[in-house]
């Protein structure tokens, strides 16, 4: 491959990384800080899509944004009420949510599987057309998801530091301790995950407007693509400020995206690409506990070693 090869595979990879980033931070807000672990996040990002593109499609690609995003707030309402208030547990209730919600965005389609935009005026063809005829006319799409992803780094940061922010935290580390403090606990949890599925279905919208296409299994394995990118990032950037810890999750996004692009530029079958995600997230959550094994691993092994050799010396 030459250098433009390389270059281009680099700028789909940071794309991808940074639209597909959106929905990591989502899982950054839900299981990292809420300790909840939601599986509706595959339905929840076609919800955003399909949303976006049929208000994109009647003439609205702005408005699209928070249509989008106001979706993601109900979908992760109704999956808080199912926990919270129902009692149901929250795999369960994420995936009644998720299953649920394959009707919703048939029907959000006009009982389409597959929406298309390519005579369609989007946030990202707006860019383009603003950017006509500048140095930055190719980077686009990468300038839009970049635009994105550090507003909601900024809010999510900035959100985090309030008495409400805080509260969630808490609500995740110790929720008997939260409700000793006159804290709701199902206040926080409902307000955690509309907002970290806001985050979601916002990362399904631009993903189906930069590829201006929408598929009805559009997200389908996001919430492992999601968590594999989470526990890379924490690898990286895991400790210090909040800041800081969300970049580090972007980084893990485009650190798989990457690992990804490069496996399609091989021309590896398409059905092997699961294999791959799958792959990558066994590596991503068994190698911080093998590399924690490794000391205790190491003493056994020498251990053993030393037991052999003064078995030899003893004959």
């Amino acid at each position: 491959m030459d250098i433009s090869s390389y270059v281009m595979l680099g700028q789909t990879a940071l794309e991808l990384g940074l639209i597909g980033g959106l929905t990591v931070l989502a899982l950054f807000l839900s299981y990292s800080m809420l300790n909840v672990c939601d599986l509706s996040t595959d339905g929840c990002f076609t919800l955003g899509a399909a949303v976006g593109a049929v208000v994109a499609l009647s003439g609205h690609p702005l408005l699209s944004i928070p249509a989008a995003m106001a979706a993601g707030i109900i979908s992760g309402f109704v999956t808080a009420f199912l926990q919270t208030k129902m009692g149901i547990n929250s795999l369960l209730a994420g995936i009644i949510v998720n299953t649920g919600l394959y009707s919703v965005n048939i029907g959000i389609m006009g009982n389409s599987s597959l929406l298309n935009m390519n005579t369609t005026d989007t946030v990202f063809t707006m860019m383009k057309n603003a950017l006509k005829g500048t140095i930055f006319a190719d980077w686009y799409k990468i300038i839009i998801a970049l635009i994105a992803v550090v507003i909601v780094i900024l809010l999510l940061s900035l959100f985090l530091r309030t008495r409400l922010g805080l509260a969630i935290r808490a609500t995740g580390d110790n929720p008997d301790m939260v409700k000793s403090s006159s804290v709701n606990p199902v206040f926080t949890t409902i307000v955690g995950l509309c907002i970290s599925n806001a985050f979601t279905a916002l990362s399904g919208c631009l993903l189906a407007q930069s590829q201006k296409s929408v598929n009805i299994d559009i997200g389908q394995g996001m919430v492992t693509v999601a968590l594999a990118s989470l526990l890379i990032g924490n690898a990286f950037m895991g400790k210090g400020r909040i800041a800081k810890r969300a970049v580090g999750v972007v980084l893990g996004s485009f650190i798989f995206r990457l690992v990804y692009t490069i496996a399609l530029r091989f021309n590896m079958p398409a059905f092997m690409l699961k294999a791959v995600s799958s792959i990558i997230v066994i590596i991503a959550i068994a190698g911080p506990y093998l590399k924690s094994q490794y000391p205790m691993f190491k003493r056994r092994l020498e251990h053993k070693n030393s037991t052999v050799r003064g078995g030899n010396d003893n004959a």
